[in-house]
């Protein structure tokens, strides 16, 4: 059996990743035979998610309930999976490669004195059970054999579609009250605030992202940039240095610690392509690199290159795109 760990969003829906690990999960308990997938969530599902999961094969939700999860704590996490995974004795225990799905399935393997490997992107045998994953920043694959059980692991963002199951599961919701020690909340989220509004929309699932690097030059160098991501009803992605810079907030922030993104188009602008920020961007389906150095990396790895200054290419680009608009 196969115990996934799945993230809500706000509106108490499974977020995109978490249902990506879902549908990966269903092809590892189709290979070994049918299997049955059980997810794992945090407080009382809403009857949205059980039917949500439910499209995608998952047997039973269960919901890991109490006031050791009402903020989260890694540990706290981990402790409910592990009861989840000890009582259906899973042999596949998984998450999505998220801050916090990593987080929580290290403590798990941990616990369970075993390895775990993160980034999944796809298992290639299951005896041995031989997966193959991003490492150093998605530069290079590496396959590992996870010889040990439960196997413990992350999947990398887009490292699948998030398809719904041929076969629909029962989605049934089952209510866990884990009893959580004391010392499993020592490290644990105090407060939240909200983030800056998010002006051009969401990176994950933007199909055109522009984004912007040093070469921007300034914290007011944006507009031009952010025109062309209005225009083509697209999203704005930057690179580390920007929100290291304080140009931009980090929830814009494409590469190995920011989002992971698999636009149609990716338009980078000033952006070297250091091997961090393409671990972000590498499974856009078409790169247009606008910069100065045609030896850069994000240019000799992209699909069309502009050699020139983005704050005198990109606004000829809106200024074309204006004029056939008005025609």
């Amino acid at each position: 059996m196969i115990v996934v760990l799945v993230e809500t969003d706000l509106s108490g829906a499974a977020v995109e990743v978490s249902r990506e690990t879902v549908a990966f999960a269903r092809s590892l308990a189709e290979a070994g035979g049918g299997v049955p997938i059980d997810a794992v969530v945090v407080g009382e599902p809403s009857a949205g998610l059980a039917e949500q999961l439910a499209a995608y094969g998952v047997r039973d939700v269960h919901a890991l309930t109490g006031e050791a999860f009402d903020a989260f704590s890694g540990a706290a996490w981990a402790a409910g999976v592990l009861g989840v995974r000890a009582a259906k004795n899973a042999v596949v225990v998984m998450a999505a490669g998220t801050p916090r799905g990593n987080e929580v399935m290290a403590h798990v393997a941990a616990r369970a004195g075993v390895a775990m490997a993160a980034n999944v992107l796809s298992f290639s045998g299951l005896s041995p059970f031989t997966v193959t994953r991003q490492v150093v920043g998605g530069a290079a694959l590496e396959e590992m054999e996870l010889g040990q059980r439960p196997a413990v692991f992350t999947v990398a963002g887009h490292a699948v579609e998030a398809t719904p199951a041929p076969t629909p599961g029962v989605g049934n919701v089952v209510v866990e009250r884990p009893v959580v020690d004391p010392a499993d909340l020592v490290a644990r989220v105090v407060s939240t605030e909200e983030p800056e509004p998010d002006l051009s929309g969401s990176l994950k699932s933007a199909k055109v992202v522009v984004g912007a690097g040093r070469g921007a030059g300034s914290a007011d160098g944006f507009a031009d940039l952010l025109e062309l991501t209005e225009l083509l009803d697209g999203s704005l992605g930057v690179s580390r240095v920007v929100t290291s810079l304080g140009w931009r907030p980090h929830h814009e922030q494409v590469g190995q610690t920011g989002s992971r993104i698999s636009p149609d188009l990716y338009i980078p602008c000033g952006i070297s392509g250091a091997i961090q920020h393409w671990a972000g961007c590498s499974s856009a389906k078409a790169i247009l690199a606008i910069n100065t150095d045609a030896e850069a990396p994000m240019v000799t790895k992209a699909t069309y290159a502009v050699i020139g200054d983005l704050h005198e290419v990109v606004p000829a680009i809106n200024a074309e795109i204006r004029r056939r608009r008005a025609g």
